[in-house]
Formats: C-alpha cells, sequence, structure tokens
C-alpha cells in the first residue's frame, strides 16, 4: 500500500508529507521510503496559529478558522506529495494534523487537540484519510505520546545493546528498547522562543549561530534544571502549555540583563542536559537522533559532549532521514489503522491495552479496507 503520511510538530513551521509503499511480510512490516516534500506554513496562518497556543488565548472562532486552514494546508501538502512522490497512485493519506493544546496534569493526560479537518485533506486528494491518532489512547489512560514509539520499537528490534530513538522537535522525546517512551523535555521549543525574543524576530537560531557565540549562565541553568517535570518518572509528556515564551520570561526574572547569545547558548545546554540524563536513566548504550534539532551542530555537540562514549547517529544511517522520520511514523501508524491492527504499545504511553488509532475520512470513492491484518507486525525494515 503506497500511502502519505503527514506531520507538523510543535515548532510549527512547515507540514512533512513523506510517502512510502508499506507491506507486511511475516512478522514484519516492509518500509520502501519514496521521498518527502516540505511545505511551510504561509506567514499569516504560522503568526495566527503561534497567537493561538499557549501562553495566548483565543475565541472558538478563531478555533474553527484554524482547523479549516491548517486542514487546507495539509490538503495541499497532501496534493503534491502524491503528484511529486506517488506518480498519482497514493491509496491512503496519514495526518497527524497540528497539536493545539495537550492537556496534562499531575503526570495524566486527560484531553489531546489537534487541528487540521481531514475532510479537507480527502477532497482534495480523493484519498481515504486516517487522522486524529491521538485521543484514543487517552481514552486509554495513556499519554497519547509519544505515538512514535511503536515504530521505533519495531525499527529497533534487533540491535546490539540498548539503542534508543531519539526525536529532537520542539518537544523532544526517546523510546527504549523495553519500551520505556517519554518526552525529555523542551528539544528547540525554548530556543525558538527565545530567537524570537531576542534575536531580532527570527523563527529559530539558525545553525545554532547565536549559541555558539554565547557562554552558558549557571545561575539560570540551575534555575532550569529545578523544573519539576524533570524528576518525574515515564510514562510522561509535555508540551508548549508548560515550555513556552511566558515560561522563559518567568525564568529569566531577576537575573538582570542577559545577552541574546547568552541565553540561547544556556538553553541549548538545558536540551543537552536533559536529553542525556534521559539517555543515562534507559541505560542507552547508543542514540539514533532525527528531528529539526539534528540540524543544530551546537545542541548535537553539547549533546554528544554530555553523553561522552554513547554514540550519536543520525537516523539517515539506518535508512530513515532524520527530517522526515515522524512522517514516515505516522505513514506506518495510518497503515496499522486501515488494517485493524494497534499502534499503541501500553509500555510507552501508560494506556491500560494497546489501541486502534484514529479515524478514518473516506475518499472520493467511498472506503473499501484490505483484509485485516492477522497479526502485529514484530520488526520494521527499511529497504
Amino acid at each position: 500500500m503506497r500511502v502519505i503520511g503527514l506531520m507538523s510538530g510543535t515548532s510549527y513551521d512547515a507540514i512533512d508529507a513523506a510517502a512510502a509503499d508499506l507491506e507486511l511480510v511475516g512478522d514484519a512490516l516492509v518500509l520502501r521510503p519514496l521521498g518527502m516534500v516540505s511545505e511551510p506554513y504561509d506567514e499569516e496562518l504560522r503568526g495566527a496559529l503561534a497567537a493561538a497556543l499557549p501562553p495566548g488565548s483565543c475565541s472558538l472562532g478563531e478555533v474553527c478558522r484554524l482547523d479549516t486552514r491548517i486542514g487546507q494546508a495539509f490538503a495541499a501538502a497532501a496534493v503534491r506529495a502524491d503528484r511529486e512522490l506517488c506518480d498519482g497512485r497514493a491509496e491512503l493519506v496519514a495526518s497527524h494534523g497540528q497539536t493545539v493544546y495537550h492537556w496534562a496534569e499531575a503526570g495524566r493526560v486527560h484531553g489531546t487537540l489537534q487541528l487540521g479537518q481531514p475532510a479537507w485533506i480527502a477532497e482534495a486528494t480523493g484519498l481515504p484519510v486516517a487522522a486524529d491518532f491521538r485521543p484514543r489512547d487517552v481514552a486509554a489512560g495513556g499519554q497519547g505520546a509519544p505515538l512514535v514509539s511503536l515504530v521505533d520499537l519495531l525499527w529497533l528490534r534487533g540491535r546490539q545493546g540498548t539503542p534508543v530513538a531519539l526525536n529532537i522537535g520542539g518537544i523532544a522525546n526517546l523510546t527504549a528498547p523495553d519500551g520505556t517512551a517519554f518526552d525529555t523535555g523542551p528539544g528547540c521549543a525554548l530556543l525558538d522562543a527565545a530567537a524570537r525574543a531576542f534575536g531580532g524576530g527570527t523563527p529559530y537560531d539558525a545553525d545554532g549561530a547565536l549559541a555558539a557565540r554565547g557562554t552558558v549562565r549557571p545561575a539560570l541553568l540551575r534555575r532550569l534544571l529545578a523544573e519539576p517535570y524533570y524528576a518525574l518518572p515515564p510514562p510522561k509528556t509535555t508540551g508548549k502549555e508548560l515550555f513556552h515564551s511566558g515560561y522563559l520570561r518567568r525564568a529569566l526574572s531577576g537575573l538582570g540583563a542577559l545577552s541574546a547569545e547568552d541565553v540561547l547558548a544556556t538553553l541549548t545546554r538545558l536540551t543537552a542536559e536533559t536529553v542525556a540524563d534521559a539517555v543515562r536513566r534507559v541505560g542507552g548504550t547508543e542514540v539514533i537522533a532525527s528531528g529539526g534539532g539534528t540540524r543544530n551542530p551546537v545542541l548535537m555537540r553539547d549533546l554528544r559532549e554530555r553523553l561522552a562514549r554513547v554514540p550519536v547517529r543520525g537516523s539517515d544511517e539506518s535508512g530513515l532521514p532524520a527530517d522526515a522520520k515522524e512522517a514516515y511514523a505516522f505513514a506506518v501508524l495510518g497503515f496499522l489503522t486501515l488494517h485493524g491492527l494497534p499502534g499503541t504499545v501500553p509500555a510507552s504511553t501508560g494506556a491500560r491495552h494497546p489501541s486502534i488509532l484514529g479515524s478514518v475520512t473516506p475518499g472520493r470513492d467511498g472506503l473499501r479496507l484490505p483484509a485485516p491484518g492477522r497479526r502485529a507486525p514484530r520488526r520494521l525494515l527499511v529497504e
């Protein structure tokens, strides 16, 4: 089955569309990557989304407008991916949507909201659309994240030692071979907030250039590392509901004037420290990293220094492009949903049981489901 996976993460800078041929062969799910295209949000939509996210607020009217406009933007990305990557022969679109709120309190997730109405995608492409993946796991008592953990576990199975899959987006998360999976804390969320506030309005610290010129400020780092979230046991998840621009302003309060470079250097060290601590906590012997944060050389240098003898490799070396891995992961989850197979691991999310995820919007020709999978795959083979 040829599937397009759509993903926009907590950095909300662009929609990634990755296409793959997926096939169940024995106990393996075989994934043949077909490539990725990326569609940046237009500035008006990105600005409206930024204003609506915590610590901002918005009306129900604005939620409706965002749901429609994000759905239309995802639809355009899917149409392009079908044309350029699939020769117009895609059979399914799997859309993560745009997370706008993750309702977590005292270690428990009560709800989660992703916008990007899938009807727009189905109408534009004519294809069935699997979407709204997270709420079913939440309803089963889980965190609803990180959902890539199932894909990570299938993909890492058979590697020696204790390989850890790490994704550094706005929020960083990891998966260990025993099924332990959790958000480690901010990946680029606070870095991006600082770049916008102190870097002349730039959306992010490109190539870590500001951080590279700065000095880590111990007082600020100690204050940031005192955040109670880091001490919570997994499974746990977080988001920009906690790590946002207001959080950063409170952390800087009373510390005097700090340069943008020093703030960025300290926040980069924070991400490296918290990720490295999480890797050590699960006994990681190897880190396979993906996500936009891997393009920040200062962050990756700091992380490698903190992990010392634990090698840090890009997911590209194992067949999944670092920038596209999450989009491929949701293509896999959509494929599993359509085949009636579970897309969660209770050990990863804390749910009471595995769940078949999401809902399916029929395409132009109605909904023709494939024969249900006889058993869940045990391995992911990338060819």
